[in-house]
């Protein structure tokens, strides 16, 4: 039988939506790696599957995974694009709505123009510092600007590294302007260097103002994306961890902007964008 399908994406980091309410998906590595084949394939980010939830307090849940095959443990722009089909699908009607994550369940509100989801408020949760939490090997209790170690592209430049996990490991390096990052070169090496035992997404970003960064993404299992929403709350976090942005930013990547905000209160990251639908289809057997 054929599998329906839905393309969708969140400023360009786009994923194959599958859901599984109604349909079966016996190995979604291969799966994955079929779909995100730009050449071959549909082609995206990875595919990312919207499954009845495992836990009472869910609507929906979302189990992603990359164009290498391999789990992804989070994604923000995919997360907001759950949640529009969840809600124009009818899988699940409510707002707020709940989406199950390898992070947990976190609750989205949405901006609805005619029945349409437009934009997602997403609770992202609290960042997660802790280095052997994240997972980065390295000793004391945070990882906030710690010079690089000298074998890692971008050392020789001076760069610093900040780690920070928002249910999945990145690292951020703040340089003087992201045009001049060679993405393709320092990307691989940094995503698998020994500092990080379950690899991790790589972000370069310049601050422009207290309440403006820009960044460029490195992402695990995927490569270049033109958009990392846990990437960008991320980087939110480690601009006021190093002094160098506040607790709200606009953050610009090469597919458009993201609203953070690191609330004091609470201490959770809130993540606004919006979520696309390109078009749906049926996969052959």
């Amino acid at each position: 039988m054929p599998l329906r399908f839905t393309k969708m994406h969140g400023l360009g980091n786009d994923y194959v939506y599958v859901s599984t309410f109604e349909q079966v998906v016996p190995d979604p590595p291969s799966l994955a790696r079929a779909l995100s084949d730009r050449h071959r394939g549909i082609g995206s980010d990875g595919l990312i599957l919207v499954a009845p939830p495992a836990v009472p307090d869910a609507d929906v849940r979302m189990v992603m995974y990359n164009v290498d095959g391999s789990r992804g443990q989070m994604c923000g722009n995919g997360l907001r694009c759950v949640a529009k089909l969840a809600y124009e699908r009818g899988l699940a009607r409510r707002n707020p709505l709940r989406v199950q994550t390898d992070r947990g369940v976190l609750t989205l509100d949405l901006t609805l123009v005619g029945g349409r989801v437009t934009e997602v408020r997403a609770d992202m949760g609290p960042p997660i510092l802790d280095p052997q939490r994240i997972p980065v090997a390295l000793p004391g209790k945070l990882a906030v600007d710690v010079p690089l170690p000298a074998d890692a592209p971008g050392a020789a430049q001076g760069l610093r590294l900040t780690a920070v996990s928002m249910g999945n490991p990145h690292a951020v390096l703040f340089v003087p302007n992201t045009a001049a990052v060679p993405l393709e070169e320092w990307g691989p090496p940094l995503e698998r260097h020994p500092l990080f035992p379950e690899r991790a997404n790589i972000h370069c970003a310049q601050v422009l103002g207290a309440d403006r960064v820009r960044m460029v993404t490195w992402e695990r299992g995927s490569g270049i994306t033109q958009a990392c929403g846990t990437g960008a709350a991320a980087v939110c976090v480690a601009g006021v961890l190093t002094g160098r942005s506040g607790r709200a930013v606009t953050v610009e990547l090469p597919g458009g902007e993201l609203r953070i905000a690191w609330d004091e209160a609470s201490g959770h990251v809130f993540m606004t964008g919006p979520a696309t639908e390109v078009f749906t289809g049926e996969w052959p057997d």
